[in-house]
């Protein structure tokens, strides 16, 4: 059991410590800000604040986790052999040159995503506007790699004290945005698709495709879903979650109906497989009833409670879209990334607790972060499956070497081997095997 000395216990204090002690290096702790019971403690010890107390390892405090208020930080970023660290500290003493508890909490609670930013057109806190980016870092999990920092201090100083290292996982989560491309989709939309694909887009390709698809000649091309199944049922490891889109059809939303018996058999037979979250439509991030109804929609389909979503167009607004969730009933997050760039928008890989930084609170509300999107490596950053493959593969090792878990998010429409999206199954596949525990 680690005693660790705080001058003063503070929410953010304790929760920073729940994160780095508790849910990467799993070690059990107690806190005491008696300076006389610290001094006497004989086991495994950490000091945290501005001064050192006896010979135990030392952390200097800045002044971010002692505070309550939301004001403007300057954690000025800096790398040290290699390693990126937020925070520095000065003067003689600490053993590290920065506080990594102030550091683990300015990322993991997006603190900077509560200060006046520039959003794009969605409404969205753009990755150039993170310090991880201007920085340099955003591809690393640098929280989980403080962690091992800190692992590393307190077994140098105490070499009878076992931390295991953390133990790698990797889920795999698919959005359905469009369960199938011609197939299911009523007579209008089959209709307006076909006009749209004659007269607008004069892609005839795509209207003798649609027909062989219709007549039951080829499977149509975002059917890729037994083909993910059967990837996951190779990998037993592999956690895997499918994303729900079960929305009205609007300007952002183009999923089949969820009134189509095809679509309920579909979400049935994905929940026979594997684990179904919610993907709640573009609006429901500023209209909770609607969060609401398209929840119990997903759930009468599945006759199950659904605890898990996934923003659609990653539209997510810190703290509203969370406090959102949790009044709707939800327990697990998986919108924690960017759209357009590649990396750990908090820092961490794992999933850690939602803290609301305006209420000062740790919540029960649980975030699991993503790294990759198959559409931000194709789409967004316009790369060739081989500089995908290229990116996964550093990406996987990173989150290995800390123990991390490697989240990523594929679109079953984007296996469809067409178009641009052409070469991209060997990617899928090979990524699927590299990744595995």
């Amino acid at each position: 059991m680690l005693l660790i000395y705080t001058p003063r216990l503070t929410n953010r204090l304790g929760y920073t410590l729940e994160v780095l002690l508790r849910c990467v290096l799993k070690v059990d702790y107690n806190i005491t800000t008696n300076e006389d019971f610290f001094l006497r403690h004989g086991d495994a010890k950490l000091c945290y604040g501005p001064r050192r107390l006896g010979d135990a390892p030392f952390l200097r405090s800045s002044k971010l986790l002692f505070q309550t208020t939301i004001d403007e930080q300057n954690p000025l970023p800096f790398c040290r052999d290699g390693q990126w660290m937020l925070f520095p500290v000065y003067g003689n003493g600490a053993d590290l040159p920065f506080d990594p508890l102030a550091a683990t909490f300015y990322m993991v609670s997006r603190y900077e995503e509560y200060l006046a930013h520039r959003a794009d057109q969605h409404g969205r806190f753009c990755a150039e506007g993170s310090v991880a980016s201007q920085a340099g870092f955003l591809d690393q999990p640098v929280v989980e790699q403080w962690a091992m920092m800190l692992r590393n201090l307190l077994q140098e100083r105490y070499p009878d004290v076992s931390i295991e290292a953390p133990r790698y996982r990797f889920v795999q989560t698919v959005d359905i945005d469009a369960a199938w491309r011609f197939r299911h989709k009523g007579l209008v939309l089959g209709a307006a698709g076909l006009l749209r694909d004659l007269f607008v887009r004069h892609a005839p390709h795509d209207v003798v495709k649609r027909l062989r698809v219709l007549a039951g000649r080829e499977p149509d091309p975002y059917d890729t879903f037994d083909y993910i199944i059967a990837h996951h049922r190779h990998s037993p490891r592999v956690h895997l979650i499918f994303f729900a889109l079960v929305s009205d059809y609007g300007r952002y939303d183009k999923p089949a109906s969820y009134q189509g018996s095809y679509t309920r058999q579909l979400l049935q037979h994905l929940g026979d497989h594997a684990k179904v979250g919610l993907h709640p439509s573009y609006y429901c991030v500023e209209d909770p009833p609607l969060l609401d109804r398209e929840l119990h929609r997903l759930e009468s389909i599945l006759h199950r409670n659904i605890v898990r979503l996934r923003y659609h167009y990653l539209r997510l607004s810190l703290p509203q879209s969370y406090r959102m969730a949790i009044h709707a009933g939800l327990r697990h997050d998986y919108s924690m990334g960017y759209p357009d760039a590649v990396g750990f928008r908090a820092g961490i890989s794992r999933p850690y607790p939602f803290y609301d930084l305006e209420a000062d609170q740790e919540t029960e509300f649980t975030i699991h972060p993503f790294c990759v999107m198959d559409t931000t490596l194709n789409t967004h950053l316009g790369m060739q499956p081989d500089e995908a493959l290229q990116c996964y593969k550093d990406l996987i090792d990173r989150v290995k070497a800390v123990g991390g878990t490697f989240t990523c998010i594929v679109h079953n429409s984007n296996l469809c081997e067409e178009g641009s999206w052409e070469g991209w199954c060997d990617v899928y596949e090979w990524m699927v095997y590299y990744a595995q525990p």
